[in-house]
């Protein structure tokens, strides 16, 4: 009986030691999330607008030009896409998968660039909307790494998917923007 205060004591510390040491692997050194995609995301980002379906649907009659943009994941093996599973996304969006990584492979990073400048033309005030599913991070790392590539007009549709589904809004079957042949091929160095 005179053990059961420091035995729970002492428990009581181990998980919080736990959980602050989990809680540190979450993000990466540069605050994006790095694990656990799907779970709870805030409300808000700096420098990016959060969307609701109707905000969405109003940005996009306003706006026509907005390049919405599609992060879900999507299997890379031997330098290809593997079709391994289904995947539908709003109309007229651009999939460009495995960009909204904590971690973000150099190549990844070149991919999500190439089609952000492609689709902008390079002008960094044009208008895009990041999206991934409901309680996903995905999205708000590709939204936030956008910023810090200059790009300023900036919105996250933060349910995505999920949430224009349930307003009753079409989806349509989708593929994952190609991965230009020039970035699989080693860079000389000199």
């Amino acid at each position: 009986m005179k053990y059961r205060l420091p035995l729970r004591a002492g428990l009581m510390f181990v998980s919080l030691l736990v959980c602050a040491v989990q809680s540190e692997e979450l993000f990466d050194a540069e605050g994006y999330r790095s694990s656990q995609y799907r779970s709870p995301t805030p409300a808000s980002l700096d420098g990016v607008q959060t969307l609701d379906t109707r905000a969405l649907q109003q940005l996009l009659a306003e706006r026509p030009e907005t390049h919405l943009i599609d992060v879900y994941r999507r299997t890379w093996l031997n330098e290809r896409f593997i079709d391994d599973e289904p995947h539908a996304n709003l109309p007229g969006s651009l999939w460009l998968a495995n960009t909204g990584n904590g971690n973000l492979a150099a190549l990844w990073q070149r991919y999500l660039a190439h089609y952000l400048h492609q689709a902008s033309g390079g002008d960094l005030r044009h208008p895009f909307v990041f999206y991934c599913r409901s309680d996903c991070w995905l999205s708000w790392n590709a939204a936030r790494r956008a910023y810090t590539l200059g790009y300023r007009q900036l919105y996250w549709y933060r349910d995505g998917v999920d949430a224009w589904e349930q307003a009753g809004l079409p989806l349509v079957p989708a593929q994952p923007a190609e991965l230009p042949a020039a970035f699989l091929t080693p860079t000389a160095t000199p």
